[in-house]
């Protein structure tokens, strides 16, 4: 077959054998481009067969082979077959069992790769030692842009060594270090970091434990950082007076379009510092503050600042508690506000009242196009006020009907389900 550009053999029983006859043909193969085998549990000697076809093969860009049970030697065989491939720009190791010494063979066989443009380490066992190889391959590589290691156990030494590789590195724009364990410190030399960094663009730090003197070296690092536009700090432990840091820092940047601080503690207090430093920004477009503990008075705070604001294009308040109050401020600044698109208000204990205050605003607002109400309290009487909102505004996608289709118990809240809307 001298047609076929992408195979999906992902949940089968291929196994090392398998691997084997499909590295066969992926020698000879001279048209597919994109070949996924993950959760074939193809192991280590699967590894070395797909290496050994991917030395003569010429068209194989993307190589998906997450959760196959690889381990340190598979990464070095798979590696030691990119040395002479000139076409895969995307690897994908998630989920297996790689460590520090296959992140080191990771890192030895990619120092001189000229491809290979995005590496997927999610959820391995690299540690700090193995952190630091990574660091090296930084130092070196000039064609890598995506480089995920999320849920590993980098720490704060990991994160500093990282930190360290990005100070000369001129092509990485995109980097994943959630769920690494690292802290206050390790948020420090990533900040640090970020100083000189003139190409990184998108930054996630999300399930950290990085909490206020970390969000001030972070804010500290934005304040000169001109090319970062993607910031994750949520499931964190950035309380109040962090969300003032986070505030002072968006005031003099000028970069930053994505901002997420979803499930810290910033309560009432940081909400409203948080709001305040938005008034003279003028590029922020996404703020993500679910699962905040703001409540309704937060909920005003950040009503007000929406009135100014002219940037402000999606907005993320779920799991807030903001109540019928809280939904009356917000609908009092979507009255005026002509710029939000998407308004997040889900698990917010909105009932029937919220629910007619928010229908009102949609009588003359006219902008926002996206509302989601899922697993309130609205009831028949507050369906009957949106429905009738709907008759003039052009709202496209207004998410609220779940509660009343399947029992509340099925939405109960847990950390896992919680986190996943952050993905």
């Amino acid at each position: 077959m001298q047609t076929l550009t992408e195979l999906n053999l992902d949940c089968n029983q291929i196994g090392d054998v398998g691997a084997k006859h499909v590295a066969r043909g992926l020698r000879n193969n001279k048209t597919l481009t994109i070949l996924s085998l993950a959760r074939n549990e193809i192991g280590d000697v699967g590894a070395q067969h797909i290496a050994d076809g991917l030395r003569n093969n010429t068209t194989l860009t993307v190589l998906i082979l997450t959760d196959n049970r690889i381990g340190d030697v598979g990464a070095q065989r798979l590696v030691e077959g990119l040395r002479n491939n000139t076409t895969l720009t995307a690897l994908d190791l998630r989920e297996n069992q790689i460590g520090d010494v296959g992140a080191q063979h990771i890192a030895d066989g990619l120092r001189n790769n000229t491809t290979l443009t995005t590496l997927g380490l999610y959820e391995n066992q690299i540690g700090a030692v193995g952190a630091q190889h990574i660091a090296d391959l930084l130092r070196a590589n000039r064609t890598l842009t995506t480089l995920d290691l999320t849920h590993n156990q980098i720490g704060d030494v990991g994160a500093q060594h990282i930190a360290d590789g990005l100070r000369n590195n001129t092509t990485l724009t995109t980097l994943d270090l959630g769920e690494n364990q690292i802290g206050d410190v390790g948020a420090q030399h990533i900040a640090d970091g970020l100083r000189n960094n003139t190409t990184l663009t998108a930054l996630n730090l999300r399930d950290s434990q990085i909490g206020d003197v970390g969000a001030q070296h972070i804010a500290d690092g934005l304040r000169n950082n001109r090319t970062l536009i993607t910031l994750n700090l949520g499931f964190g432990q950035i309380g109040d007076i962090g969300a003032q840091h986070i505030a002072d820092g968006l005031r003099n940047n000028t970069t930053l379009t994505k901002l997420s601080l979803s499930g810290n503690q910033i309560g009432v207090v940081g909400a409203q510092r948080l709001v305040e430093g938005l008034r003279n920004n003028t590029t922020l477009t996404i703020l993500r503050l679910c699962y905040n503990w703001i409540g309704d008075v937060g909920a005003q705070h950040v009503a007000n600042a929406l009135r100014n604001n002219t940037t402000l294009i999606a907005l993320d308040l779920g799991g807030n508690e903001i109540g019928n109050v809280g939904a009356q401020h917000l609908a009092g600044a979507l009255q005026t506000n002509m710029t939000l698109t998407t308004l997040q208000l889900d698990e917010s204990q909105i009932g029937d009242v919220g629910a007619q205050h928010l229908a009102d605003a949609l009588q003359t607002n006219m902008t926002l196009s996206t509302l989601d109400l899922k697993e309130n309290q609205i009831g028949d009487v507050g369906a009957q006020h949106i429905a009738d909102a709907l008759q003039t505004n052009t709202v496209s996608i207004i998410l609220f009907l779940i509660y009343f289709i399947y029992p509340p118990v099925l939405f109960h809240t847990d950390t896992n389900r919680i986190k996943s809307r952050e993905k």
